[in-house]
């Protein structure tokens, strides 16, 4: 639903700086009244190098183990080989963590990195950074080539889904160790539109679906009617009617329409659905996360639902976070590995296969890219308590669709599972990757006004090998 927060008046009138501070509603950091206004000046423009392409980021926030997901290591020692035992996948002689029942029977329609390297073992967001040198979020990076809102739908390029996005109770997501919507060096019109997570346009309206939606778009719509009244009496925002109007209609119209969970089949909703493998019967308290790991098992099928929603409708690139899960030390916030699995690998084992048979369903596979990573892997020894600890010189990697070649095992660990057997896939390899699958690299290099840093930082690495 769509709800406005109307904390802006005082004293019965409206203030001029909150007025224009509210009137700068945004999708991805562009006013939607700028975005109507340059219409006639985009179309008119040449049009950049896009591809019919989308790219969703599910972002693996902790660390997850490679031993547990796709690297079992099963004829390594017991210290080392994977805790959950492994299954067979539909790729001949290759086996998953056996937590990973689904995917493994989709094996084939997706590819897995085993030579994939963070770098370091610390706590952040830096795959979701790519490596940049500009700091920005991938999202804002391609949304500076693509333009922060489609022109002619408003729908935002980048856009960052948090568990709020789906469930307004839902547990906040972590982001002490990084800025999911930081723009780095790139202008703050980048950012990703943020739904429901209290940052940028949320701090005028908030996003949660289905409940009511009809009824607080019309309020929003009133609101904005007295807005415009005291815009045209006061003089503050020239024309502001005008593109208002257009702006708002297509709000209504379209990208409200996008966020709308409900116009889904109910029985797809159902498949998506994370929130009935919680193991509410088996829920201890004596791990501080524990709460961090129910929201992502009650909002994860839904956002990766929505993501694939506004991806059909064009957003570009969409972030997908649930909170701070993958870290499985076996200490007082974090549970063993075999338990962590449990809580965390059911859901997105579920989630992840639902998607992949929801966008084969649908003739997707070529349009949407999914990519699965953390930040680190974990390390080959199993600590005393069974958990695993920070490891930053291999990490598990799954792609999934973009056009790419799939069924595919590129790269292979060293018997340990501790470092890269062959040569290494880094984060701007990623990045390369990603953006070869959204952009024409070269045209790129040609578009004027581009600055050569922003080149740079897609050029650094190469796509991975295997895959193009």
């Amino acid at each position: 639903m769509l709800i406005f927060q109307d904390h802006f008046r005082q004293a019965g009138r409206w203030h001029r700086r909150q007025f224009l501070r509210a009137g700068g509603l945004a999708l991805g950091g562009l006013t939607l009244g700028d975005l109507f206004a340059t219409r006639a000046a985009a179309a008119s423009a040449k049009k950049p190098p896009l591809k019919d392409r989308s790219v969703i980021f599910l972002f693996m926030h902790g660390g997850p183990s490679q031993f547990e997901t796709f690297d079992p290591k099963m004829d390594a020692s017991s210290s080392i080989r994977s805790v959950t035992g492994e299954i067979k996948t539909t790729i001949p002689g290759v086996t998953f963590g056996s937590t990973f029942t689904q995917l493994a029977k989709l094996a084939h329609k997706f590819s897995i990195v085993r030579s994939f390297v963070t770098g370091d073992g610390n706590h952040d967001i830096k795959p979701v950074l790519g490596a940049d040198t500009l700091r920005a979020n991938m999202g804002s990076l391609y949304s500076s080539i693509a333009g922060a809102s489609r022109v002619n739908t408003a729908m935002p390029t980048n856009v960052a889904l948090f568990p709020r996005s789906v469930d307004q109770k839902a547990q906040a997501a972590v982001t002490e160790f990084g800025n999911f919507e930081g723009t780095g060096e790139l202008s703050r019109a980048f950012a990703p539109f943020v739904p429901g997570a209290g940052a940028n346009l949320q701090e005028d309206m908030r996003m949660n679906l289905p409940e009511g939606r009809f009824e607080n778009r019309r309020a929003l719509l009133g609101a904005l009617d007295n807005w415009r009244r005291w815009a045209d009496a006061s003089g503050a925002v020239e024309g502001f009617s005008v593109f208002q109007q257009q702006a708002f209609s297509a709000l209504h119209r379209g990208v409200s329409d996008a966020f709308d969970l409900s116009r889904e089949d109910p029985r797809l909703v159902e498949r998506y659905d994370t929130a009935p493998l919680l193991p509410r019967d088996r829920i201890s308290k004596q791990w501080k996360n524990i709460d961090h790991y129910a929201t992502n098992a009650l909002t994860l099928g839904r956002q990766l639902l929505l993501a694939r929603r506004l991806c059909e409708r064009g957003a570009g690139f969409v972030t997908v976070t649930t909170s701070f899960i993958w870290d499985m030390h076996a200490d007082e916030n974090n549970a063993p590995m075999k338990v962590g699995m449990e809580y965390v690998g059911t859901p997105f084992d579920h989630a992840v296969s639902a998607f992949i048979e929801d966008v084969e369903a649908r003739g997707l596979s070529e349009k949407i890219l999914l990519v699965c990573c953390g930040e680190m892997g974990r390390t080959p020894a199993i600590n005393k308590n069974g958990g695993r600890d920070h490891w930053g010189n291999l990490a598990p990697l799954l792609i999934y669709g973009g056009g790419l070649k799939m069924g595919r095992v590129i790269g292979q660990s060293s018997r340990d599972g501790g470092e890269p057997a062959s040569d290494a896939v880094t984060m701007k390899d990623l990045l390369a990757t990603i953006m070869h699958t959204l952009l024409d690299i070269g045209e790129v290099r040609l578009m004027p006004g581009i600055p050569q840093r922003v080149v740079e930082a897609m050029t650094r690495g190469e796509p991975i090998r295997g895959l193009t």
